[in-house]
């Protein structure tokens, strides 16, 4: 049992570490590709799609299905989508895969965390943040190993939809045992849940800080290079600094932050991330550049996985479901704020799509902020 225990537990991080990977291959790659702006914008908002279509599916049958069987399935189409992606230029074939690639990653974040939840009960905070930490390693190792590979992507491409198959087929022969299965339907829970006004505030709150990382992430390289003219060597140093900046900042937050100052430091994190972002689009020179690139990332990473551990402390009686709801979260933000991205660039600018993030980490800092009285009040009911 011990063995199968951390056999899953490994195989998750493992996941999570491709579902990192599949988010930041577009942004790694887009210059050696050679994607526009526009098309960058296009292809995160299909692959968030088959996210916000996975992620739901997913995570509802995880209540209900055994959990590995669900991963088996998800890894298969991933492993295939990464074989196939730009194997042929035609960028309107790309999109549909790309959409492949968001519903294989969208199983792993749906089914992972639930089932981390049942091999690690009174250890379930730490596991899920471990869990969220090989995100962000897997965006930093594929863009290293880019760098370090002289811009193979195809190579990386391939040899990760390799491993992503070895994880289908033991995810296939592996079995969850003695774990129970709600009775109550998917849709009365979401029905209750709805009703829930700092519900509402999570998913909003987590669309901001999902929408600014992923879309972060996506245009890095082809700001630095276009409007800071940076290389295309320099350019992935200053992805892989606000990375780092994020995997320190998951760490952190894992580890340091206490259960009573999260909101706290939600809103400080939303406020500064305000700052560094207006300050990263404003400043021209490069060594401060790279400065608010590392300050931006570790602003920005901790947000997520503060909300989901909030909503986790305060709707700790049905916590899958309300964990479950928030991460619709995930794609609404990959879709509704790099669509705005590539609409602004198309009729502006690029420069001026670029404000769009500061705007939206100050939309974020004032729902939570103002929302900061229910939420204690919430809170102050259950201790």
């Amino acid at each position: 049992m011990l063995a199968s225990t951390m056999l899953l537990t490994v195989m998750s991080f493992l996941s999570m570490f491709f579902l990192g990977v599949g988010i930041t291959i577009v942004g790694a790659a887009a210059r050696n590709i050679g994607l526009t702006p526009f098309q960058i914008g296009l292809l995160i908002s299909i692959q968030n799609i088959g996210f916000l279509l996975s992620v739901t599916i997913s995570g509802s049958l995880a209540d209900t299905f055994d959990k590995p069987r669900i991963l088996f399935i998800g890894s298969f189409i991933l492993a295939v989508s990464f074989f196939c992606f730009y194997l042929r230029q035609s960028f309107y074939l790309n999109l549909f895969i790309m959409f492949f690639i968001g519903a294989g990653i969208g199983t792993y974040e749906g089914v992972t965390d639930p089932m981390l939840l049942d091999l690690h009960e009174g250890k379930e905070s730490l596991f899920i943040n471990i869990n969220h930490f090989f995100v962000t390693f897997g965006c930093l190792m594929i863009t290293l190993y880019l760098v370090f590979l002289q811009m193979n992507w195809r190579q990386s491409m391939i040899r990760s939809g390799i491993i992503v198959l070895c994880l289908a087929f033991i995810f296939g022969l592996t079995r969850i045992k003695g774990t129970q299965k709600t009775s109550e339907g998917f849709y009365e829970r979401f029905r209750f849940l709805k009703r829930q006004k700092i519900v509402l505030v999570f998913y909003f709150a987590t669309v901001c800080a999902i929408g600014l990382e992923t879309c972060i992430i996506g245009i890095m390289t082809t700001f630095l290079m276009e409007l800071r003219g940076l290389t295309q060597v320099t350019s992935k140093i200053g992805l892989i600094i606000f990375l780092s900046g994020i995997g320190l900042g998951r760490l952190c937050a894992g580890f340091v932050a206490r259960r009573e100052k999260i909101l706290d430091l939600i809103i400080l994190l939303f406020g500064l991330a305000t700052l560094f972002l207006t300050g990263l689009f404003l400043i021209k020179s490069a060594p401060l550049t790279y400065a608010m690139v590392l300050l931006s990332g570790l602003t920005v990473s901790a947000l997520f996985p503060l909300l989901i551990a909030l909503a986790g402390i305060l709707y700790k009686s049905m916590a899958g479901t309300v964990l479950g709801i928030i991460k619709l979260a995930l794609p609404s933000g990959g879709i509704l704020i790099p669509l705005a991205l590539s609409v602004i660039s198309r009729y502006s600018s690029f420069e001026i799509s670029l404000f769009l993030f500061p705007l939206i980490a100050l939309a974020g800092f004032l729902a939570v902020l103002l929302s900061r009285r229910a939420l204690n009040a919430h809170y102050a009911e259950l201790v």
